[in-house]
């Protein structure tokens, strides 16, 4: 028996020494890095490779992290080395699993859409795994002595340190952090943790895997995916935690779900002063103070975007400088899903909750470019000046610019002065706006009024040298499309070169125009001025008192016939762009969005309202839009799926995929215009009298002018969208008794329904003595619990008879409506007013 005992005690002994290296190697965690400089700590995270002392096999590991569940069943794992004394990652090869089940129907659909799976569930051979917690810790009970570390350091090592980069900022602002602290309204912060996994699998190729308590959507998993040398990041699912699910919606308002770890609310910017300077070689040097409060106390590192074409020089806080780190903070897949260069300001102490803080900062570069024929591009059109994300704040801005250059920009011009060979003027904008910008071109100035307002149109002599072809029918008003570059127009001499000042009068009198028509649907128009500027390409923007607006709208129709434009796009550039960032001025630069969820509606709102103006005039280019929206549903991607199933409008940005690389235009756009359309026509339906056969606009209105009173200055999330259709929603369209929207938002907002209507067994019957119709409706292809409120009409010789609206629901619904005695025959929806496919 002794003998036997010998090697079982040795075996013991050396797992116990194991065991106890592992505590030493992984259990040390400092306290945070308070003060100093932490560029040093940022570049040891960034490149730290595997530990040759921390290499183990492992066997039936478990992390589980909320609705992330990673299995380790059996394989070799080394730790990272040692930063500031905290063990951050590791390495993982061999037999592993993930589980992550979405909460609801739209992540599951959207899962699917890339995994063809409703869950993910998933083996994988390889794993790096970034944290900021005691993973390390939490893996030592399964650790045990690996059979061959240098093999496994060779052929991991080098690739562990090119995937440091990643989370290299993110666990930099965790490791210099404080206790966090938030105001008394606000919930508790939850603790600090990160897990991220990048993980390798045979079916579905490498892919991350995210948990960060710090981001708002706290669940995000997605990939990289390279299709016809176009980069995009395919978020499968983004989704909140399952304890913040439990506890319920927070009273921050959040800044998108897929940042780095910070929520724009933790540092409140209220006020901008900007003062920026064009040179003839349209380099860009500015300097931008910006006041705000500090609402989450305890961080030393604050993130704020600017374009990665602006070198900052310093920044400063009560002219002291800040430690600033740029160009190196955002790399890998961070780069793919945000877009913009990050910048890292480090403080000397963690922030104190509510203090005011004042930051300077001065920077140049070449954000501009010049497209030719007087015009010029700002590329950085949100990013030339350092910001956290769109929110409310008041702009003075002050530019200094060439004379021979007209510049325009957000707000009230209160001066311009000359200044030797420059202009120098000044601008403030009127209230709290939620973004600022700018535009220059060798411009000619038209004006018109709208009563007190002041409208003025910018526009110059020629286009720019080539005029991109408008992307044929797809309903882009102030979606981006690339610049064109400089050479010869390709369908236009120079001698019959379009003037577009020319038609800059009759443009600014149409803009006020539609402003009178506007302050009907909406309210008084919320800024004192409105500047419209010609820029070149196919697609404009709409700021707070100012339009970016595409040459081809300055063009005429015989101009535009010339280069060939489709139908659809005649009446995109002819009547409906300028009109739709006219909209924009009352939702999306007054009212704003609360997250990427909620951009749909500001998009449908305006481009809806410009429909509705539009209809005054020229009934028939309505019908030709909503059409032109409909076929861009049906039609197919590359691999054969229809555009309508890219996602919800709630989606937003994250609708634009390697799957469907124009998805969000075409939904939020055309998918977004049609419930606009749907609700309208609802509540005029619901209006009808026997005195007032066709209804009427007065619900619908009603709901616009509630949004906008109740929301002016603020931003707004679906919720409280639903919640003020319902406040306005007539009787009959009650569904099974109740004042509720649930049936629309979780079906059609919340959904991709594209049905198809039928019916039949319709019964003819005056047994009562009143006639009466039954019958039953078939949804085709939808949804099974999908709910639709569908008019009916009867036929009476040439004529429709509107007899009611009836609820389908699910597969078949039966009905009964009474019906005028000569009506023998049903129609569904003939003036389509339901998105349906044909």
């Amino acid at each position: 028996m002794a003998s036997q005992r010998i090697p079982l005690l040795r075996a013991v002994s050396f797992t116990i020494l194991v065991l106890f290296l592992c505590s030493e190697l992984l259990h040390a965690q400092p306290s945070a890095l308070t003060s100093g400089p932490i560029l040093p700590l940022f570049r040891a995270l960034r490149n730290v490779g595997l530990d040759p002392q921390a290499v183990y096999k492992i066997r039936e590991a478990v992390i589980d992290r909320e609705d992330i569940h990673l299995w380790l069943n059996d394989g070799t794992i080394a730790f990272t080395q040692s930063v500031g004394g905290r063990v951050t990652g590791a390495y993982f090869e061999g037999e592993g699993e993930v589980l992550v089940r979405p909460p609801d129907r739209m992540e599951r659909a959207s899962l699917g859409l890339f995994t063809k799976q409703g869950v993910l569930e998933e083996k994988f051979s390889s794993a790096y795994l970034r944290f900021n917690d005691d993973i390390a810790l939490e893996l030592q009970q399964y650790l045990r002595p690996a059979d061959d570390a240098t093999g496994f350091l060779s052929r991991n090592d080098l690739r562990a340190r090119r995937l440091a980069a990643m989370d290299a900022m993110r666990l930099a602002i965790t490791f210099t952090s404080g206790p966090t602290t938030v105001l008394p309204e606000e919930s508790p912060a939850p603790p600090d943790r990160l897990l991220h996994a990048r993980v390798g699998s045979d079916r579905l190729g490498i892919f991350d895997i995210y948990f960060d308590t710090r981001s708002p959507e706290q669940i995000v998993v997605g990939q990289t995916a390279v299709v016809h040398e176009e980069t995009y990041y395919d978020l499968w699912i983004s989704f909140a935690m399952r304890s913040a699910r439990k506890a319920g919606l927070s009273t921050s308002r959040f800044h998108g779900p897929t940042g780095p770890a910070w929520t724009r609310d933790a540092f409140l910017i209220t006020k901008y002063l900007i003062n920026g300077s064009i040179d003839p070689a349209l380099k860009l040097s500015a300097e931008t103070t910006l006041d705000g409060t500090v609402r989450q106390g305890g961080a030393r590192v604050l993130m704020f975007e600017l374009s990665r074409y602006l070198q900052i020089k310093s920044v400063e806080m009560d002219g002291k400088p800040l430690e600033f780190i740029q160009n190196e903070t955002i790399e890998g897949s961070q780069l793919a899903r945000r877009g913009n260069d990050l910048v890292a300001v480090v403080f000397p102490q963690p922030l104190v909750l509510g203090a005011q803080l004042q930051l300077k900062f001065s920077y140049s570069g070449s954000v501009l470019s010049d497209a030719g024929g007087g015009l010029f591009y700002v590329g950085a059109r949100g990013t030339w000046y350092p910001n956290r994300g769109i929110s409310m704040a008041s702009y003075d801005i002050t530019f200094r610019f060439p004379q021979a250059w007209t510049l325009v920009a957000t707000g009230k011009q209160v001066s311009l002065e000359q200044a030797g060979a420059q202009s120098v003027g000044h601008w403030i904008s009127y209230g709290t706006i939620p973004i600022a910008g700018f535009n220059l071109g060798r411009y000619v100035r038209s004006t018109a009024k709208a009563g007190d307002v002041v409208v003025e149109s910018y526009a110059t002599r020629g286009v720019e040298n080539e005029m991109p072809k408008p992307l044929q029918v797809l309903p882009l008003p102030s979606s981006p499309s690339p610049m064109p570059p400089e050479g010869a127009r390709t369908s236009s001499t120079t001698e019959s070169m379009p003037n577009p000042s020319a038609s800059s009068v009759p443009l600014a009198t149409r803009a006020a125009d539609t402003i009178a028509s506007l302050e009907k649907m909406f309210g008084p128009y919320p800024f004192g001025s409105l500047a419209l500027t010609q820029r070149p390409g196919t697609d404009s923007q709409g700021w707070p008192g100012m339009i970016f607006l595409s040459s081809y709208v300055y063009l005429t129709p015989e101009q535009r016939e010339a280069e060939n434009v489709s139908d659809p796009d005649k009446v995109i550039f002819g009547q409906l762009m300028m009109p739709h960032e006219v909209a924009h001025q009352w939702f999306g630069d007054r009212v704003s969005w609360a997250s990427y969820h909620e951009q749909w509606l500001m998009e449908a709102i305006a481009n809806y309202a410009a429909l509705m103006l539009m209809e005054q005039r020229h009934p028939h280019d309505v019908q030709v839009m909503l059409e032109a929206y409909r076929e861009l549903l049906l039609t197919k991607s590359k691999e054969g799926q229809p555009n309508a199933e890219a996602g919800p409008v709630t989606l937003g940005v994250r609708l634009s995929s390697s799957k469907f690389p124009a998805g969000y235009e075409i939904i939020t756009y055309g998918r977004g215009t049609w419930l606009m359309h749907m609700l309208r026509e609802m509540f005029r339906d619901a209006s009808r009298t026997a005195e007032n056969p066709d209804g009427n606009d007065r619900v619908y209105l009603s709901l616009l002018r509630n949004l906008y009173e109740r929301y002016q200055g603020k931003e707004i999330t679906n919720a409280e969208f639903e919640q003020t259709v319902e406040e306005v929603l007539p009787r009959s369209l009650w569904f099974e008794d109740s004042r509720s929207m649930d049936w629309f938002f979780d079906g059609w907002v919340n959904g991709t329904a594209f049905p198809r209507f039928e019916i039949k067994e319709a019964r003819f019957s005056t047994k009562t003595g009143t006639p009466m119709v039954s019958a039953t409706v078939r949804q085709i292809d939808a949804p099974e619990d999908l709910v639709t409120s569908i008019p009916v009409y009867g036929v009476v010789g040439d004529s429709k008879v509107y007899l009611g609206r009836v609820f389908a629901e699910g597969q078949e619904t039966r009905f009964s409506l009474p019906v005028p005695p000569r009506v023998k025959r049903l129609l569904l929806d003939p003036y389509q007013t339901v998105l349906t496919a044909p």
